[in-house]
């Protein structure tokens, strides 16, 4: 059977290690409003996109240029009825290198079509992980929300 989860994946012209460490910089393509730290297994951070949409996010697994888990340990989104629908779900980054580029394989658990936000969550996590990530990694500049 097929998951529903939201997974989008972007092939970037970098190694794995610069990847990581571009994903583990939130600040430069998420979000600034963030408090927090980002970086290691069992950080914890919160992100803030005005009074639409609040979640506080713990690394629960970290395997350095390989893969990431965030898992939401607290959400709220203002303009759905279950301003929960994040809490719980899991947020996952795994890279795999393919000789000078990485695939980046970016899935939220528990985003699937049955929630009142899928559609404007996933919008905008692909806007973040096509664009801004994407221009973070090739570039050096993102488009995080400020």
């Amino acid at each position: 059977m097929q998951t529903q989860d939201y997974t989008i994946t972007i092939i970037v012209p970098t190694n794995a290690v610069y990847a990581f460490q571009q994903i583990n910089d939130v600040t430069k393509w998420w979000t600034h409003n963030l408090k927090g730290a980002s970086h290691r297994l069992l950080d914890e951070f919160t992100v803030y996109f005005g009074d639409v949409h609040i979640s506080t996010q713990k690394i629960t697994e970290f395997i350095p240029n390989k893969k990431i888990v965030w898992e939401v340990i607290s959400s709220q989104i203002n303009f759905v009825d279950n301003k929960q629908e994040w809490t719980n779900t899991k947020i996952i980054f795994e890279l795999t290198e393919l000789n000078d580029k990485t695939s980046i394989q970016f899935t939220h658990q528990g985003l699937i079509p049955a929630i009142a936000c899928y559609k404007d969550c996933s919008n905008a996590w692909k806007d973040y992980i096509e664009n801004s990530l994407f221009n973070l990694i090739t570039t050096g500049k993102g488009n995080p929300t400020v």
